[in-house]
């Protein structure tokens, strides 16, 4: 929960968050596992469309808040700028998406409205402040292994409301912030090339990516980012466990977020079943604020997920090459349900370095086979069928 008001909370299961709400219970995780942070450090509320006093279409655009805490809008009123309907593009189902292009060429934002999306190229946005906002969960599926969104490495850029599927020829990413071009020597030699969007970063807000599930389909990474200072807000990033097109060697996919980008922000990240490590953080200076991720249930083998000499892919990886990250409130679940005896070594791992600190981490055995033998870096009890449903917790690492 983040930057609300609420009167009384109760009750509760292995991991729970609250950022900057008015009413939350204290800090007091692992029992209860209530994580309490007084503010959200870095927020923007998303995009909506609305009917002015006139009874004309507008978009609301809110503005950016740092160190905030309780709600942002009060008496009909909130910080940030209406945009007229007239500056945004409208498409649906049907629109080419070259006509989209060509209206983000011109300078247009775009709304999609509800439907299913196939795209036989990437929808690209190319100046800073342009808004894309889905209604009604548009979703985007990408037909021809391009991604299916793309966004040129500028301020200001707000994504909204959306559901990206894996389409039938593999992607290499799903949505692309910034250019992969730069993210080799950025990530391997401390050279940062990419530009600072600190007062005015981009963000997503309620994206969602699924990979198998509703159609078959595959990609590499769902969401990357190679710009600074992206703010990520409610994204859930699913390999499918269940529906249409789901096998291990059927619903490919590597990583739900790669972030390559420094001072990259995620209130409310969900990633899960992905093949190797579910979050993979190059960058500097990320922090995330609560984290939900279930390994994958189906490796045929251990074998078959083995990472270099580990047992298994760490949930959530901090790069060595990073000097600097925060993180609160995270859980890692298993349910190896192939009747195998699948092992993780460690669930999340992160470099020894000064900067890093990770705040209220637990992993839980929910059912099947198998365990995780340790939640960080060598830290934290064992969970298997002898400790089923219960929480080993880490409260602070190092």
């Amino acid at each position: 929960m983040r930057n609300s008001n609420i009167g009384t909370w109760s009750n509760g299961v292995w991991n729970q968050v609250f950022s900057g709400v008015t009413g939350a219970p204290a800090q007091s995780y692992p029992n209860p596992t209530y994580t309490t942070l007084p503010s959200t450090p870095v927020s923007r509320e998303k995009p909506f469309l609305y009917f002015d006093s006139n009874g004309k279409y507008k978009v609301f655009v809110p503005t950016l808040q740092k160190n905030s805490s309780g709600i942002s809008w009060s008496n009909g009123s909130a910080p940030g700028q209406s945009r007229s309907i007239n500056n945004f593009f409208i498409a649906n189902p049907s629109t080419n998406v070259e006509e989209i292009n060509l209206a983000l060429l011109f300078g247009k934002s775009l709304i999609l409205t509800p439907g299913v999306y196939q795209l036989r190229d990437t929808i690209r946005v190319l100046y800073p402040n342009t808004v894309v906002l889905g209604l009604g969960f548009a979703t985007l599926v990408p037909q021809t292994g391009r991604p299916a969104l793309t966004v040129t490495d500028v301020d200001g850029v707000r994504i909204a409301g959306l559901i990206v599927d894996a389409g039938p020829i593999n992607s290499d990413a799903l949505v692309q912030l910034g250019s992969s071009r730069l993210r080799s020597l950025d990530n391997r030699f401390g050279i940062n090339l990419f530009r600072d969007h600190s007062s005015n970063p981009s963000s997503l807000s309620d994206v969602f990516f699924r990979i198998g599930g509703a159609a078959t389909g595959s990609a590499t990474t769902s969401l990357e980012i190679n710009s600074n200072d992206v703010l990520l807000d409610d994204i859930w990033a699913w390999r499918a466990d269940h529906g249409t097109g789901v096998g291990w060697i059927v619903n490919t996919a590597d990583h739900g977020l790669v972030v390559n980008g420094d001072n990259v922000t995620a209130t409310g990240l969900f990633v899960e079943h992905y093949q190797k490590e579910q979050v993979l953080w190059n960058g500097n200076g990320g922090e995330t604020i609560f984290y939900q991720s279930e390994l994958p249930y189906d490796p045929p083998s251990q074998s078959a997920w083995t990472d270099g000499t580990a047992n298994g892919y760490p949930s959530y990886v901090v790069s060595n090459w990073a000097t600097t990250h925060q993180a609160y409130g995270l859980g890692i679940y298993s349910f190896f349900n192939q009747g195998i005896n699948i092992i993780e070594d460690n669930a999340m791992t992160v470099p020894n370095a000064s900067g890093v600190a990770i705040h209220d981490v637990g992993t839980v055995w929910l059912n099947g086979s198998g365990q995780i033998t340790h939640v960080i870096n060598g830290q934290g009890a064992t969970v298997n069928s002898s400790n089923a449903d219960t929480l080993s917790p880490v409260v602070l690492y190092p």
